[in-house]
C-alpha cells in the first residue's frame, strides 16, 4: 500500500492544496486547518451549506503571519493575521472549539461570496479546525467501489477532503483497522472509527455545484452504519499519531507494526 494524494487547507471549507510531503504532529498535519469560518449563531460553516467557499484558496505564512486568498490565480485579499475577540464555535455541537476572531478584509470577502454573514476564526490550538480526530484516512479502492456500484467511470476523491489517500487495499478494507497500528512514511498512527459523510460531499470539489447524490449511491450498497454521531453514511477513517513524522506521496503504508 502507498500514498496517493494529501489533502490539506488552512482555512476550513477552502480549496485544498495537495503537497508532495506533509509533516504529522500529534495534533495534524503542519498547516492544516488552522481556521475556520462561523456564522451569526458562532456556528461552524460547512460547505454542505453553501458552495460560494468553492474556488477561494487560502495561503498562510506562519513565520511572518500573513494569509492571502485567491481565485483563479487572482489574488482577492492578502495581509497580516490581526486577532481580535476570544471567541466560541459550536462545532455542530459535538464540541466548542476555542480561538479568535481575525480582524481584517476577510469577513467580508467571505460573506459576500456566501451572501450571509462569516467570520474568520484563527483556532487557539495547532489544527483546531479538524472536525473528530487529527487525521484522515481512504483507500483509492473504496472510491472506485463507489464508482463501479453507481455506475460511474469515476468519483472525484477529493470530494471526501481526506488528509490522506491510498492505494494497495480492498475496497473499504480501511474499515477493518480500528484500533491497529500503521506506518506511514516516518509516522505512526492509530486508526480509529468511520468518518460519516454530509452532503458537502455532493458538490464539486471545483465548481461547488451539487453534483453527484453521494449520499444515497454510499446507502444504495453499504445502508447506513453506525459512527460516533450515530447511523449514517460512512466514507473513510479517522486515525490519531502515536509518533510524528514525514509522509510523503508514494510512502508505503505497514500494518500492526508490533505483530
Amino acid at each position: 500500500m502507498h500514498v496517493t494524494r494529501l489533502s490539506v487547507t488552512p482555512i476550513k471549507g477552502l480549496e485544498l492544496h495537495h503537497p508532495d510531503a506533509i509533516e504529522v504532529t500529534q495534533t495534524g498535519a503542519v498547516g492544516d486547518r488552522l481556521f475556520y469560518l462561523v456564522d451569526d449563531r458562532d456556528t461552524l460553516v460547512s460547505v454542505a451549506k453553501t458552495g460560494g467557499l468553492y474556488g477561494l484558496r487560502a495561503d498562510y505564512d506562519d513565520v511572518a503571519g500573513m494569509l492571502a486568498i485567491s481565485a483563479s490565480g487572482t489574488r482577492l485579499a492578502e495581509g497580516p493575521v490581526a486577532l481580535g475577540a476570544a471567541h466560541t464555535a459550536n462545532f455542530f455541537s459535538f464540541r466548542e472549539v476555542r480561538g479568535h476572531l481575525v480582524d481584517g478584509p476577510w469577513n467580508e470577502l467571505f460573506s459576500q461570496r456566501v451572501g450571509r454573514r462569516l467570520r474568520l476564526v484563527k483556532a487557539d490550538d495547532l489544527n483546531g479546525g479538524v472536525d473528530v480526530e487529527p487525521l484522515t484516512l481512504l483507500g483509492d479502492a473504496s472510491t472506485a467501489e463507489l464508482a463501479r456500484t453507481a455506475g460511474l467511470d469515476s468519483v472525484d476523491g477529493r470530494r471526501f477532503r481526506m488528509l490522506i489517500e491510498f492505494t494497495g487495499a480492498g475496497p473499504h478494507e480501511e474499515d477493518s483497522w480500528l484500533g491497529r497500528t500503521v506506518r506511514i512514511g516516518a509516522s505512526v498512527v492509530e486508526v480509529g472509527g468511520p468518518v460519516q459523510r454530509c452532503a458537502g460531499t455532493t458538490r464539486n470539489a471545483t465548481t461547488g455545484e451539487v453534483d453527484l447524490r453521494t449520499l444515497a449511491l454510499i446507502g444504495d450498497y453499504r445502508g447506513r452504519q453506525d459512527s460516533i454521531f450515530g447511523m449514517g453514511f460512512n466514507f473513510g477513517v479517522y486515525a490519531r499519531t502515536l509518533s510524528p513524522g514525514r509522509v510523503a506521496v508514494g510512502d508505503e503504508l505497514v500494518l500492526d507494526l508490533d505483530d
